[in-house]
């Protein structure tokens, strides 16, 4: 008898999706993926989607060049890449028209996405069924899934019922996401025996994180059962709250009887090298370190690893308040640990209450926002349900969708209260479509739509990011969050703010300024001139940006240096001749010879952009 083949899916984006803030940039993606090929066991790889897009544009990079880059590559090897995204709220944490949700899908499918993951935090077939729709008649295959959580209400028989549903909606694939990896393994072993019993054409993939310590046993268990592919991550961004690595999950399936590719490990050292070359340039800074820990406080509360950042920093931001309090009262204070515990217990307390939401994004934040300000308002004396904002109403009230379980009355009675109405209608309804108004304005603004409209859609997805995207804003409040991060972090190891300055630019070379005038940064014809990023390549002899002079004149700044930009001034700024507008790290022996085509071609580019631009710009003088 044959070996049944396990496939292995890469989870590129969502291993920075639970490690920090940060996803890599485009010039990144690009050195990356050849190595991933390279390495030959991926049938799969995730390239984008959830928050990969919003975050680009949040340090000023354009998401849409992003994913052609990295999927490129993948598709030519023949490796399927697959994206996440969230039903009704598409790639953010709110719900999107139905006209900007049709038009993701074609915007991906053309930038190279085969596969899309489509979850509904809810688990309701409302906000998941015309996702299915949409993505098929794009082209793209359309993956429907299972938030995975561990309640009373979320049973085999529950979870298998929503996969009918989806299949019968037309979806070819079903996804298992144990997002918290709190699915215990032989209930998840009992959900793919029962689907792929009823289903057995129906791809199953299974997604699940390794924070409190299930996930290996997990899936042994789903592939046992009939499950086809399993995501995995690689070092140094597997295990702790992220995913199990690739070589232990692949030697697991080995030793169990399975056919799985074998892995080119030189290849998988050279992109571990690579990944850990990007944490060094500047993702590792917006890393929390707690996240890269297995803990199985994580099986109580059943929130997602990726979450415990964020967690532990609301915790400090009422820490000190609950401590005064509690001084003035006389009373013993509580280290954090104390607080921890009371926030677990809570979420535990508060989860039945609100109807057993799936601990995911977006609801995952609204349990522990909803539980973190009954803790702070407990210990101070106050009641409980005092600060729930309006987001965890409008899930309350059923304008996100059903809810799971039924709510507790308290929390009916709290509405009725407060004089609020429950909904049971589509939450669809609720947004009208809106292309033609910002195409409108894009219009107005002289702004282009971009191939396949894929511009017009970033900025009705992200509308205030593509914004600040647009207008410079991003880039310069990212470059002084990164510089303020760097800078903290020798603050911390004992050195005063000037020292970390003089620290910083420690083996970089300063360009400085040939006169006096306006720093004029590259000009891109279809987006606003802001300053190149961090990392950046330059090479020397080439121009790397424009002093506009009093007189008006545009005097180039020639490159002296051939490597990657440390530090950059500000699009605008006034400078004096000789001051220093960029340091650079000067460029390694080897790295003289490696830039990649895709560099060459875009500084090519931008060169000739550029050129275009001053020869305009003298012709009107």
């Amino acid at each position: 008898m044959a070996q049944r083949e396990i496939k292995l899916s890469l989870v590129y984006r969502d291993m920075w999706q639970s490690s920090g803030k940060y996803q890599p940039r485009k010039d990144q993606l690009e050195r990356i993926a050849p190595v991933l090929v390279e390495m030959g066991c991926f049938a799969r790889v995730e390239t984008n989607g959830g928050a990969f897009e919003q975050v680009n544009l949040l340090y000023g990079e354009n998401p849409n060049k992003a994913v052609r880059a990295f999927t490129k590559p993948l598709n030519e090897a023949g490796i399927q890449t697959h994206m996440l995204d969230r039903g009704l709220n598409g790639l953010r944490m709110f719900p999107v028209p139905a006209d900007v949700r049709r038009l993701m899908y074609k915007v991906k499918k053309a930038q190279g996405v085969d596969i899309t993951r489509i979850f509904d935090g809810l688990n309701d077939p409302r906000n998941v069924i015309p996702s299915i729709h949409y993505a098929k008649e794009a082209g793209m295959i359309p993956q429907a899934t299972l938030c995975i959580t561990h309640s009373p209400v979320h049973t085999v028989e529950y979870y298998a019922d929503l996969a009918d549903q989806f299949i019968a909606a037309g979806a070819p694939e079903i996804c298992l996401k144990d997002m918290a990896g709190i699915g215990r393994p032989r209930f998840l072993g009992r959900l793919v025996k029962a689907i792929k019993t009823k289903h057995p054409d129906v791809i199953i993939e299974y997604h699940g994180h390794s924070g409190p310590g299930f996930s290996v046993a997990s899936m042994l268990e789903v592939c046992d059962n009939g499950a086809d592919v399993i995501d995995v991550a690689m070092e140094p961004l597997s295990w702790g709250k992220i995913h199990p690595d690739v070589i232990t999950i692949r030697e697991m399936l080995i030793d169990a009887g399975y056919k799985v590719a074998d892995i080119n490990m030189d290849a998988y050292m050279k992109a571990r090298a690579l990944t850990q070359e990007f944490i060094d340039d500047f993702l590792g800074y917006f890393i929390n370190p707690s996240n890269m820990l297995t803990s199985s406080l994580l099986v109580g509360c059943g929130l997602p690893g990726g979450m415990m950042g964020s967690m532990m920093a609301d915790l400090k931001g009422v820490h000190a308040g609950i401590n005064m309090h509690l001084r003035k009262k006389g009373e013993p204070e509580l280290s954090v640990d104390d607080l921890l515990v009371r926030l677990f217990d809570e979420v535990a307390y508060v989860w039945p209450r609100l109807g057993y939401p799936p601990l995911v994004t977006p609801f995952s934040q609204y349990v522990k926002n909803v539980a973190l300000m009954n803790v702070y308002n407990l210990t101070i004396g106050k009641g409980r349900w005092e600060a729930i904002d309006n987001n965890t109403w409008g899930m309350i009230l059923g304008k996100s969708g059903r809810l799971p379980g039924k709510l507790d009355q308290e929390i009916i009675d709290l509405a009725k209260e407060k004089g609020f109405e429950f909904t049971t209608e589509d939450p669809q309804l609720n947004y009208p479509d809106a292309l033609d108004k910002f195409r409108a304005e894009m219009k107005e603004n002289g702004w282009e739509l971009g191939e396949d409209d894929e511009e017009l859609f970033e900025f009705a997805m992200h509308e205030a990011q593509y914004r600040d995207y647009k207008s410079g804003a991003a880039k310069e409040r990212f470059q002084a969050e990164l510089d303020k991060a760097k800078t903290d972090a020798l603050v911390k190891k004992g050195y005063s703010a000037e020292d970390a300055v003089k620290i910083k630019r420690q083996g970089t070379e300063p360009i400085e300024a040939p006169a006096s005038g306006q720093i004029i940064w590259e000009v891109d014809p279809e987006d606003y001139s802001t300053a190149p990023a961090l990392g950046t390549f330059i090479k020397t002899g080439e121009p790397l940006c424009y002093i506009q002079t009093t007189a008006g004149y545009f005097e180039p700044v020639i490159s002296n240096f051939t490597g990657r930009l440390a530090e950059v001034a500000a699009q605008g700024a006034n400078i004096r001749k000789g001051e220093a507008l960029a340091y650079v790290r000067p460029a390694e022996k080897e790295e003289l010879f490696v830039e990649s085509e895709p560099e060459r071609l875009r500084r090519v580019e931008q060169l000739e952009e550029v050129r275009h631009v001053i020869r305009a710009r003298r012709a009107k003088k």
